[in-house]
């Protein structure tokens, strides 16, 4: 399984010399199976960038799985190239949890006057399914939902090839149960042993109590629940907009601390817009 990420912010795209580090573009995950079948996870800004390189590789079959319909996580599609192409055929797999249904999570993106182009006339082929509860398999990859905790509604995901785990919770709120979204432990039992758990981790300690119920865990409970749930690394993800590079390397070295203190042996790291994993 490969994994790239096309994009780490949260809630808007940042720009400037204090994020180059770790990048300013919200919510796009790649996903390639051992059969190189792909999947792509939400169309925040970074999906532009992807859809460039799929076009110069001529990848025109793949799947899609959206978080939830929040902005940051859907303001991309408009802008993925592949969607001009009526070679390309795309499967939408989206949230059942949202209020939206599937189509319309990525069609109201384009909707009038909001946009110039309409939905109904882009040339890609598409087909549309809600993923249902048990999940599905996508090339020999298994994919698995969970409820997240955040206002709206959303979908966690837990993708499984040849014995290794890669599990995705952003927009996931540790610290408050929102209608739908399941508890700690839920979430602790969810990434038990993951090769690789990437979090939600917007907020300091200090900023949630004046945040909380927004939808976004602190990077303190989200290191807590990979310790918990034994997981091998730990991605630190959904950077906040104001937070810089230099700040977020505070951050990684005070989880380093708290990792080795633990007696753990496991890995973190701050996510990286263009950073590619191998699990």
């Amino acid at each position: 399984m490969k994994i790239k990420f096309w994009g780490a912010r949260g809630s808007i795209p940042v720009s400037g010399k204090n994020y180059l580090k770790y990048g300013g573009s919200t919510t796009c995950v790649e996903i390639r199976s051992r059969k190189n079948d792909l999947v792509i996870v939400d169309a925040g800004s970074g999906i532009r960038l992807l859809g460039k390189e799929l076009l110069k590789n001529s990848h025109n079959n793949f799947s899609m799985l959206f978080t939830h319909s929040h902005w940051d996580h859907v303001l991309g599609f408009p802008f993925f190239a592949p969607i001009y192409n009526k070679k390309t055929h795309i499967k939408v797999m989206g949230c059942s949890f949202s209020p939206d249904p599937v189509r319309e999570i990525i069609a109201k993106t384009m909707q009038p006057p909001g946009f110039p182009v309409k939905f109904e006339e882009i040339s890609a082929r598409f087909e549309f399914a809600s993923l249902c509860v048990d999940g599905c398999e996508i090339g020999g990859m298994q994919v698995l939902p969970i409820e997240l905790s955040h206002p709206n509604n959303g979908l966690g995901y837990k993708f499984v090839e040849a014995g290794r785990n890669f599990t995705f919770l952003t927009d996931n709120e540790l610290g408050f149960v929102h209608p739908g979204g399941k508890e700690f432990g839920d979430y602790v039992a969810f990434s038990r042993g993951a090769d690789l758990l990437v979090h939600d981790a917007d907020y300091t300690p200090a900023e949630y109590p004046r945040r909380r119920t927004w939808g976004h865990s602190t990077w303190e409970q989200a290191l807590d629940l990979a310790l918990k749930a034994g997981v091998r690394a730990l991605g630190l993800f959904h950077h906040n907009q104001d937070r810089c590079d230099a700040e977020l390397d505070k951050i990684l070295a005070e989880c380093a601390r708290r990792i080795r203190k633990a007696g753990s042996r496991m890995k973190c790291f701050g996510v990286r817009e263009g950073q590619e994993v191998k699990l």
